[in-house]
C-alpha cells in the first residue's frame, strides 16, 4: 500500500470531506489545494498499490503522490484537527517530530497516530482489527507499536495496515 492509499482508505472510514481533508494537512503544516487533494486521492491506473517509486508526479497517471512527509503531516494534522493544539511548556521549542524514516515504517506510525487522533485505547485497537478481519494479541499490538529501535520493536505489515482501516470503516460509517 502506498500513501496514496491510505489517505483514500482512511478517508473513506472516517467519512471525511474534501474541505476538512484540506484543512487537516494545513494544520500539518502543508498547504494543499483542493484540486491537488483530489489528484492525490485517485486510484492508480495499474490498479498496484505496491512497489511503485514515490515521485511528485507518475507519468502513467495523472495522480499527485502523496510523500512520507506530507503523508505524516497529514497525520499530525489530524491529531491536533481531532485532540486540539497541543499546549507547549515555557521555554519549549515547538518542532513537528516526524517519525517515518523509511517506507517500512508507515504503517506502524499510521496506526500509533491514529491510535492517538481518536483517543483509541489498545482494547479499542484489538476490537478494530478483529472487525477488519486480523485476530492479534495484546503483545503483538504493542510491539507494532514500539519505537523503532526498541527490543521488541515490529514492522507492521500491510495486511495489518489495510485491517485496521477495515475495521475503521466498520466502526465509524455504521449505517
Amino acid at each position: 500500500m502506498d500513501n496514496n492509499d491510505i489517505l483514500i482508505r482512511l478517508r473513506y472510514a472516517l467519512d471525511m470531506k474534501d474541505t476538512e481533508m484540506v484543512e487537516i494537512f494545513k494544520l500539518g503544516g502543508v498547504t494543499v489545494a483542493k484540486e491537488e487533494l483530489q489528484t492525490m486521492l485517485v486510484k492508480s491506473n495499474d490498479g498496484s498499490v505496491t512497489g511503485s517509486p514515490r515521485k511528485e508526479r507518475n507519468s502513467d497517471d495523472n495522480r499527485t503522490v502523496c510523500s512520507n512527509r506530507m503523508f505524516e503531516s497529514f497525520l499530525n494534522g489530524f491529531i491536533i484537527y481531532k485532540r486540539g493544539k497541543k499546549e507547549s511548556k515555557p521555554g519549549e521549542t515547538e518542532k513537528q517530530i516526524f517519525m517515518i524514516k523509511d517506507d517500512k515504517a508507515v504503517n506502524n506510525v499510521l496506526l500509533k497516530k491514529v491510535k492517538i487522533a481518536l483517543s483509541l485505547t489498545g482494547e479499542d485497537m484489538l476490537a478494530i482489527l478483529k472487525d477488519g478481519g486480523i485476530d492479534l494479541s495484546n503483545g503483538e499490538l504493542s510491539a507494532v507499536l514500539r519505537r523503532e529501535g526498541q527490543r521488541n520493536y515490529k514492522v507492521c505489515l500491510d495486511r495489518y495496515a489495510r485491517a485496521f482501516l477495515k475495521g475503521l470503516t466498520v466502526r465509524y460509517r455504521k449505517k
